[in-house]
Formats: structure tokens, sequence, C-alpha cells
């Protein structure tokens, strides 16, 4: 979805005929290079990231001045999102060995700190939450809508496929929330710190399957996101968020947000044959491109959003790639929290996706995908199952059996011992003291009351020191 688009009028039968045409055609060309193994393995597994962020002002409230923020910022690393409030900020890809964690978060920092100072000569502040705890149900209206035909054809299409019936949100967690949205700006609440890992095509299949099993893990040690519209829900409430805000009404199995259905049984090819015969074109947008360029199959990946998403790149010499986007983890608290999750992230899917024996048929994916959804609402406190078949606490299971996971993982990927461990070791700090950002925020409201700009001030304030969570004073 990150491709604009030349229209946003509404689209006639001939361009959906037009568009399942060159879908069908590029989907058998794609799955003909993986056939024959096309696909330039890289020389070290490569990581990247997109972080969305907010922009808000001296009150902690929403700031919707992107267009301003961007004429002033002239960065390619960063563009608008859906709201505009909404910032997207993509790193540039590094290859993981050596002092490679490092670089990614120097990167990052860097972007970062260049959207900071353009963001301060407007008067504004840049901050990273799943959910903006300020932010109020009259911020995502229409008006607030970034000005790109893109998200204005997006909005359209989903209220057709509707047939007109308003979004219900619905969300059961420590309270109850309902409502009832006449468009998509629900899904401008919730943003992410998106998580990307380039294989080799020989594993990229168990690198989707591991990424699944660790769905789990992964959003609750990493969960920011307790409260919406003050509120307290899920731990990390940004999952039924976004689930619920782009909600088409379809079957279980054409679902635009979810965590699916299986696991992939032979090639990541499944993947997008599901694409093609499973969900109907979002916005059937005609590019006139050769087939090679797969302009039509990665336009329509785009508006298919799985928590874990198979992507296919082009390096500069036009040789494609596959890389998986891990799209679990909320954005936030801080800039070493976003790379600590990361170096999590890649060790323990490493590892996973290279084991000798395929684990993921020791977990279910019943089980994986009940996993997901107990971490998502209760976080660090979850009751899961592992490979084992044994539940437990997931905090246990972090620091007993995936902590160590990890660490073997980014060995092997010869990352250097003192990154390992400075990475990890925020990681392992932050389940030891039960201070993730969704408890740290819920902790701060119980000293402070529920004052949400309150909470949003002081998370802004504690971000700019650039410290982890776990060492956030209250």
């Amino acid at each position: 979805m990150g491709r604009e688009i030349d229209t946003a009028s509404r689209y006639t039968p001939e361009d959906f005929e037009a568009f399942h045409q060159r879908l069908t055609t590029e989907t058998a060309l794609l799955c003909d290079w993986l056939e024959q193994d096309r696909f330039e393995p890289p020389d070290h597994p490569t990581a990247g990231f997109e972080l969305e962020a907010w922009l808000v002002d001296a009150e902690g409230r929403p700031a919707p001045r992107i267009t301003e923020l961007m004429e002033g910022l002239t960065d390619a690393a960063v563009a608008p999102e859906l709201a505009a409030f909404n910032m997207e900020l993509n790193g540039e890809p590094q290859p993981l060995y050596g002092a490679g964690l490092s670089r990614l978060f120097q990167d990052l920092q860097q972007t970062w700190q260049r959207c900071a100072e353009a963001a301060r000569g407007l008067g504004l502040r840049t901050g990273m939450f799943g959910i903006l705890p300020s932010a109020q149900w009259s911020d995502f209206s229409i008006a607030n809508m970034a000005p790109m035909n893109r998200y204005q054809a997006l909005n359209s299409r989903v209220l057709e496929m509707r047939e007109g019936r308003p979004l219900r949100l619905a969300i059961q967690g420590r309270d109850r929330l309902y409502m009832e949205q006449s468009d998509v700006m629900l899904e401008a609440a919730a943003t992410s710190f998106q998580i990307h890992l380039q294989t080799d095509l020989e594993h990229a299949g168990r690198l989707f399957n591991a990424s699944k099993m660790l769905s789990a893990p992964m959003v609750g040690l990493a969960a920011n996101s307790p409260f919406l519209f003050g509120s307290d829900l899920w731990d990390e409430t940004r999952i039924p968020l976004f689930e619920q805000a782009v909600e088409v009404g379809a079957s279980a199995l054409a679902k635009r947000v979810g965590f699916g259905v299986r696991y992939v049984h032979r090639s990541i090819a499944e993947c997008f044959q599901a694409n093609l015969h499973r969900y109907p074109p979002l916005l059937p947008s005609l590019f006139e491109e050769p087939p090679e360029r797969l302009s039509h199959l990665l336009f329509h990946n785009g508006t298919i959003w799985r928590w874990n998403r198979p992507l296919v790149g082009f390096d500069p010499h036009g040789r494609p790639h596959i890389r998986l986007e891990h799209r679990v983890v909320p954005a936030g608290p801080s800039l070493a929290d976003n790379i600590a999750n990361a170096a999590f992230y890649f060790g323990c899917a490493h590892a996973l996706s290279q084991s000798p024996s395929p684990l993921e048929a020791q977990l279910p994916f019943a089980a994986a995908k009940d996993n997901f959804y107990r971490a998502a609402r209760y976080g660090l406190n979850a009751e899961v199952v592992w490979t084992d078949g044994e539940g437990g606490g997931l905090a246990r299971l972090l620091l007993d059996k995936l902590l160590p996971l990890a660490r073997s993982g980014l060995q092997r990927l010869e990352l250097d011992a003192a990154e390992i461990e400075h990475w990890l070791g925020i990681v392992e700090s932050r389940v030891q003291l039960r201070r993730n950002g969704a408890l740290w925020q819920r902790n701060w409201v119980q000293r402070h009351g529920p004052n949400m700009q309150g909470l949003t001030l002081a998370m802004l304030e504690r971000q700019e020191t650039a410290e982890p969570v776990h060492r956030w004073s209250y």
C-alpha cells in the first residue's frame, strides 16, 4: 500500500477484470520463479524495519500537520501514513553480522532525530506509542486523513465491500469498549514497529512458520497499547483494533487483517496463491509496467495485512528477493526497545527456521494462534504452550527457553558478542522486571490517575532520554 495511485475515483467492472487477469499472470510468474529458484540468495540474512510514529502538539494531543512536516523534511526515509498526524520511518537494510544491530539502531536514531528536529521547528514533538493514550475518538475523523489518493480509495472500497454498514469496534479487556465508525480512520490509531528479515528461498517457508510461532512471545514482551480513548483494554489493544478497523465482513479465510489459517506446508508461494484465490482485489489500480515487475501482485499483497506477511522485492539490478515482514510489534516505547525487540526476533526466527527438525510440527497452528491472542490480551502474564507441549507463564518461557534460543540464533548469524549481550540484555531486563510499555503505562496511571494527556507527556519526556523502558521512572 505504500504506492500512490493516480485517482481516488470509483473503479469499474472492467478495472476489476483487468486487474484480476494481470494478478493471475504475475502470480503464475512468481510461482515459476520460486519453483526455478530464480531468487538471489543474500550473502547474509538482511534486516530492515518500518517505524510508525505520531506527531503531537505541546499538550500531547495528535497534531494533523504531516504535510507541513514533509515539506520541511524532504527525507526519502520518511513517508506519510493514513492520518495526517502519523508518519512512517523506513530503515536502510543491513546485513546481520558483526555490529549489524547497532547499524540498524544508528540508522533509526538518525532518522528519528531529523524528524524530531523538523517537528520542533513547527512547535511539535514526535512520539512512539502502539496507541497514543491522549488520542480521542474525534481525532479520527475523515478530515484528518492524509491527502493521498490511495487512502481515499481505501476508505471508499472498504465501505463499499461492507455495503455501507459502519465498522464496529468491540473490545473486552479490563474495561469494555464498543463504538461504530463510518470510515477506516480508526486504523490510524494503531502504530507499529514492523520488522523485516530477508532470507534465502530454501528457508523462506520455515521462516514464515517460525514467525507465526514467535508472534505470541513477541507481542507479549513488546506490548505498549493498553489504553484506547481512556479505556483500559488489552496489553496490546492495537491487535483487535487493527483487525476490526478495516474489517470487510469476509469469512475467516479472507480477513484482510489476521493471524491466518495455517502454516505454510511446502513453499512460501502458497501465500501468494491464497492472495489470488481467497482475497478479492480491494484497489484494482492498473499499472503500465511489464509482468516481471509484479506491480499488481505487490500492490494487492499490500492490501492484505497479515500479522506475518511475505514480501517480494527487487535489488538495484532487478533481481527478486523474498523477505518476511513481522507486524505484531507496537511502536516504542523507546528507540532502544524497538531494536532490542528486533534482535530477539532475528535470533529466535533464525534458530527456528534453520532447525534440522521442523519445530512447527511440535506446536500446532491452532496453539500458536491461541497463544498469540492470549499474549496480546495479557502480555507478559499470559499463559501459553510451547513446542514441548507444556503450558506456563510467558515470562518464564521467555527467560528459560526463548532468550537462550535468541542468543544461539544471533551467534549463528555471527553477530558480535557485545552486540548480542547488549540488545538481548534489554529484553531480559524488561522481562525480569515485568516492565514493558503496557505495564509501565498502567503503573503510571495507578500512581497519577487516569490522565491520558499527562501519561502521554510523561512518555514523551522519557523517550527523549533514549533510555529503554525498564529504566524509566514513574
